[in-house]
């Protein structure tokens, strides 16, 4: 019987960076509780995102005092002057910067969210599926969103805590 240092002994074995596909891992089996699955939307607060989305949001504090994050800003800062796009006024002038700094990386947080399911896929503690436009689907494209479902081993162990 699978239990939480089972999980991580096997996150160990296929995760390029276990502790974060773990906290993945848990963020999924929070989205998923009540219906087995996650996505293909999650609800924040008034609107719905695609759960990659949702999940890249969710880590993202985790990397708020990340130099690369200082160094995203510095870019997005010379990129624009460079354009002549930066608004004069200081306070326009940061809003503009935070939120194309918080778009690349929700942009890269989706790539990292990917790339850790797909190790859990692997680990055996995930199931990705497809869902959209004209029927459920387990390969990408043609307006599908993705599902996540974590294995009821992997959350009989998560729920026991042991």
């Amino acid at each position: 019987m699978l239990d939480v240092p089972g999980i991580l002994e096997r996150l160990a074995d296929f995760c390029e960076r276990p502790r974060y596909s773990f906290m993945v891992l848990n963020l999924i089996a929070q989205l998923s509780a009540k219906t087995g699955s996650a996505g293909p939307f999650v609800r924040a607060g008034e609107t719905r995102i695609p759960v990659r989305d949702w999940l890249s949001d969710a880590l993202t504090p985790v990397a708020q005092r990340d130099p690369r994050r200082l160094a995203i800003a510095e870019k997005v800062r010379r990129a624009l002057e460079d354009d002549n796009a930066l608004p004069e006024d200081s306070a326009a002038a940061g809003a503009l910067i935070d939120d194309l700094v918080r778009e690349r990386i929700r942009i890269s947080g989706r790539t990292n969210v990917s790339r850790a399911v797909s190790e859990l896929v692997r680990a055996g503690l995930v199931q990705r599926r497809y869902q959209g436009y004209r029927v459920d689907h387990h390969n990408r494209g043609a307006q599908r969103q993705v599902m996540y479902a974590i294995t009821e081993e992997a959350r009989r162990a998560l729920r026991s805590g042991v």
